[in-house]
């Protein structure tokens, strides 16, 4: 899986425009290593473009949001995570004990979505499954 590619005539297409702190906001989100939470996007953006405000770091996620550039995940925790777009599905276990969030894929997951959409006539754009437990260092 890769994220989707982000350029500045793709966001113009999709009817935003590209400043500096969108830039940079998708930046770390594409490239943060994991599943980072606003606050997380805030800190790192904080370190690179000094006085930038949370409300903005807020704004761009909601745009990306808005025109399918980034994915909102709940991930069993109370607050969202967010993560570049990817190109295929995939899915989260997430431990219950450490936190960590192990990314996969499985086939039965597309086989429901394919299932549910003949038995229903229902087209599902989006499918989001966490699976929660413990990882097998917090297991022992």
């Amino acid at each position: 899986m890769t994220a989707v590619k982000f350029d500045k005539k793709m966001l113009k297409k999709r009817g935003g425009r590209l400043t500096s702190q969108r830039s940079l906001v998708f930046d770390i989100i594409s490239k943060g290593g994991g599943h980072l939470d606003a606050a997380e996007i805030y800190a790192k953006a904080w370190r690179r473009m000094p006085g930038i405000s949370l409300s903005t770091v807020y704004r761009a996620i909601g745009k990306f949001k808005e025109l399918g550039l980034v994915e909102e995940c709940h991930l069993c925790q109370e607050h969202h995570h967010y993560e570049a777009l990817q190109n295929g599905s995939h899915f989260h276990l997430v431990c219950l004990g450490c936190g960590a969030v192990i990314e996969f894929e499985f086939p039965l997951v597309k086989r429901i979505r394919d299932e549910v959409d003949k038995a229903r006539r229902f087209n599902i754009v989006n499918a989001e499954v966490n699976l929660s437990g413990y990882c097998s260092r917090c297991r022992g």
